[in-house]
């Protein structure tokens, strides 16, 4: 079969179309014949070397994809979320440890949604990864609830789009950092409030904007650089979220200040979870947020989608930075 396979690291150009062997059908698996691709952060450190194949995991980029069931594994039956995913020709999307970016995947059956009727599959493919990692973090980790405010770093992402739609389903206020005022409007038409990062400093933006309180969670992709500022602007007894490192990986954390204000430190990734806890999470997203999928509450939010063998150009428009929302490729 035809796939994205790691053979060099670097820029974007090392990702070429190459002859892969299909996957082989697992006992707990569902085989996919693959629709679309969602291209994510994970793919970009793997392409950079910066992020290793969990053992046991394929060569093949891509962590989730939407498409139609092929086959079904003998113990499928007893770890799906749902029924209707194990008929051959069902619609389904699926959270995988690697392996999308291809024309043929297995997936657990335990991280395999169906989609929705009025759900296009190029929408589909877009929200498996984004919903399991903010859900994940921002209600199983964070706690997070009605009435709270949440401060977010990278609002017009994949995953920050998903974030401001899910927060707001939960009856938060969503205050997203953005660098310029297309985004900013974007963010706006999401229920968001938006700080110009790149014109204001956000700490003293985000106070004002909560009367001095600050948010009771940060959702935050950057890292180290951001660390003490967002320390800085955290509530008392509030929640930072670590989930990505664009601004490095080592900082320092005034303890005292940091005890005093009895704030929270939780730091996550979601492609190194064992199969347990993945299954744990695609089944609260099942049961609390496909719903709103399904009734259009929320959304997929598409920047660009690209065909398997533009995988390179694709890799170097989400480079870029310039994209609000999800990048795909087809097979």
């Amino acid at each position: 079969m035809r796939a994205v396979a790691e053979a060099d690291h670097g820029g974007p150009e090392v990702l070429t179309v190459t002859d892969q062997p299909v996957p082989e059908l697992t006992a707990d698996g569902i085989r996919i014949r693959v629709e679309h691709a969602g291209i994510n952060r994970a793919d970009v450190l793997q392409r950079t070397g910066h992020y290793k194949v969990p053992d046991g995991g394929s060569a093949i980029y891509g962590l989730e994809i939407s498409g139609r069931v092929l086959e079904v594994g003998a113990e499928a039956p007893q770890h799906a979320l749902s029924g209707d995913v194990l008929v051959p020709g069902a619609r389904v999307c699926a959270l995988m440890d690697s392996g999308g970016y291809a024309e043929e995947v297995v997936a657990p059956a335990a991280n395999v949604l169906p989609v929705p009727d009025a759900l296009s599959m190029t929408d589909a493919a877009a929200l498996p990864e984004v919903l399991a990692t903010v859900w994940s973090n921002l209600v199983m980790e964070a706690g997070a609830r009605s009435g709270q405010t949440l401060l977010l770093h990278g609002g017009t992402g994949g995953i920050g789009t998903a974030a401001i739609q899910i927060a707001r389903s939960i009856g938060m206020r969503v205050i997203t950092t953005v660098s310029s005022e297309a985004k900013a409007e974007f963010v706006r038409e999401l229920g968001a409030e938006a700080i110009r990062y790149d014109q204001e400093d956000f700490v003293g933006r985000v106070k004002e904007l909560t009367d001095g309180r600050g948010p009771e969670v940060i959702f935050d992709v950057v890292g180290a650089k951001y660390l003490e500022p967002n320390l800085k602007a955290l509530a008392v007894d509030g929640t930072l979220i670590i989930i990505g490192l664009q601004g490095g990986r080592k900082a320092e954390i005034d303890l005292g200040s940091f005890m005093v204000k009895r704030q929270h430190l939780v730091a996550t990734t979601l492609r190194a979870r064992p199969a347990d806890q993945k299954a744990r999470i695609m089944a609260q997203v099942h049961e609390h947020v496909w719903p709103l999928v399904a009734s259009g509450q929320i959304r997929a939010v598409l920047d660009r989608e690209f065909p398997l063998d533009q995988a390179a150009q694709a890799h170097e428009h989400f480079d870029s930075g310039t994209h609000i929302g999800k990048i795909l490729l087809t097979p």
